[in-house]
């Protein structure tokens, strides 16, 4: 892996990226890096983010042989400097350069959503692990898989990696003889560029509500949505969810860049979505049977293209939840159109496993406890819709906080979630509160819950004591939900990921400790 200098000068002046350059010299970049600590001889060193000077002068004194800004830094002395106006561009740009282009040796199912990515993309990822005798590559929000061996499985730190991150994983993949890819795509991706210059076989498109508005991520949802559809501008063929809010938007920025006949639309039997200009499904699906462990539909074609996938069948899927079948769904047309077959998802849907998604522990004397990632209001209100339809409950007791420093909205969708759903008890609690006070941040909650519609409300800040109370008080035939946080091993407190043992682990050691 190299990188000259004149083709990444040529490959930025295409792209209308370079402003200038200075002690320019005939170099050949050997590594490249954004963390100064990182830096090896010969690395081309990105100032990026929230870069300090003192950060370029590490990365000189450790052997760069260049840097790419968008201002000169003294710090940078006479390294020879190549002056950008959009840096994220450009480090996702050369960075792509720098690792051969691996995505032009991939087949690769790009996902977003506000709800349901993780779960579609391990949907998608166990049908194509066997269409290719798993030969798959896996970035999702809970782990990256690079290859089949123990060392190129680990946990994400990002649902999108930054794009150098992003770029050296792909090649890894490639390395290992991958030739598929599925990837979470989420909103930041695009509004930081970390995708800049990447494109998709399929883009699947899975719902649009709220979320993610605040004075870190997105300043409105005008904002989010248009980072959110960038996926379908940047995919060769789009999978749709026709009952997405804001469906009419989201398709015709899918057709300004793809025929329509590559485009394909899908919805429930039934389902209230109003198609413009004529347009129909090609694919509905109808659910059968749902309960607390699986889930059956039948999916059926409506439209000549879709019929030559031969995708028509019923199937069942392992993760819970009637919401959880579009999810399904989307991953079998997006699969189905990179060479998987009905016959794929036949046998592998049954056993797809979600770490923190819809996991249940049964207790003795303490009724149920389900642990979810749901994070805001659509997923919230569902899950505690499903369980209450499922489970016949009797007192239900919802746990969860909001994270700190983003997702700001989310605060407020909790309490209209809870206000709609009934809950008998609500226990105020930590979240990833970062440079926030947590309990800033649940009284902020607590103030959009209507609190003739919910029961009890209380504060515990401490998460495992909170999650050890709701258990506590939880007979047989009640549920306790712990919401948010599913099977994260960290809590974000000021700064620092400290480790957290998970929701999952202490509500099991708990059970156990006061059950034996």
């Amino acid at each position: 892996m190299e990188l000259h200098v004149t083709p990444a000068l040529t490959l930025l002046r295409e792209h209308h990226l370079l402003d200038h350059t200075k002690n320019l010299t005939d170099f050949t970049a050997t590594s490249v890096s954004y963390d100064s600590r990182k830096v090896t001889q010969g690395t081309l060193f990105f100032c990026k983010g929230n870069f300090r000077p003192e950060y370029l002068a590490m990365a000189k004194d450790q052997g760069a042989i260049a840097y790419v800004a968008e201002q000169e830094y003294p710090a940078g002395g006479d390294l020879p400097a190549i002056i950008v106006n959009n840096e994220q561009k450009a480090m996702a740009l050369l960075g792509a350069a720098f690792y051969g282009f691996p995505q032009n040796k991939l087949q690769i199912i790009a996902i977003t959503g506000t709800k349901g990515k993780t779960t579609t993309a391990y949907f998608a990822d166990h049908i194509l692990s066997q269409t290719t005798a798993k030969h798959v590559a896996l970035f999702s929000t809970l782990d990256r898989v690079l290859g089949n061996g123990p060392a190129d499985r680990f946990k994400s730190d990002l649902t999108t990696p930054e794009s150098l991150d992003l770029f050296h994983d792909m090649w890894v993949a490639v390395n290992n003889g991958m030739t598929h890819l599925v990837m979470e795509v989420s909103s930041q991706a695009y509004k930081k560029f970390r995708t800049f210059g990447l494109h998709f076989n399929v883009g699947a498109f899975l719902n649009i509500t709220p979320d993610h508005i605040g004075r870190n991520e997105h300043p409105t949802f005008a904002d989010y949505l248009h980072c959110k559809e960038q996926l379908l501008v940047n995919s060769q063929t789009c999978v749709i969810n026709a009952e997405t809010d804001h469906f009419t938007d989201v398709y015709y920025t899918a057709k300004a860049t793809t025929q329509p006949e590559d485009i394909y639309l899908f919805a429930r039997h039934g389902a209230d979505c109003t198609l413009p200009d004529g347009l129909t499904l090609d694919f509905e699906y109808r659910n059968d049977l749902e309960d607390l462990h699986e889930s059956e539909f039948e999916l059926t074609a409506c439209s000549a293209k879709a019929k030559q996938l031969q995708l028509d069948h019923r199937y069942i899927t392992s993760v819970p939840g009637d919401y959880n079948e579009g999810n399904a769904v989307a991953a079998i047309i997006s699969a189905g159109l990179v060479g998987a077959s009905a016959a794929d998802a036949l046998a592998t849907l049954g056993h797809v496993h979600i770490k923190g998604r819809m996991e249940m522990q049964r207790t003795k004397h303490h009724g149920t406890v389900y642990i979810d990632y749901a994070h805001n209001y659509a997923s919230l209100k569902r899950l505690l819709a499903f369980l209450k339809r499922q489970t016949d409950a009797g007192k239900v007791t919802v746990v969860l906080g909001a994270t700190g420093d983003k997702g700001i909205s989310r605060r407020q969708g909790f309490g209209k979630a809870l206000s709609e759903e009934h809950p008998d008890r609500v226990i105020l609690t930590t979240d990833d509160p970062g440079y926030e006070d947590p309990m800033d941040i649940a009284r902020e909650i607590n103030s959009h819950i209507d609190h003739n519609q919910v029961g009890k409300i209380e504060y515990i800040m401490d998460r495992p004591a909170a999650i050890k109370a709701a258990i506590d008080a939880n007979q047989n035939g009640d549920i306790v939900v712990l919401a948010g946080k599913g099977e994260d091993p960290y809590q974000k407190i000021k700064g620092v990921d400290t480790p957290y043992a998970t929701d999952s682990k202490i509500a099991a050691d708990y059970i156990q400790e006061i059950e034996n």
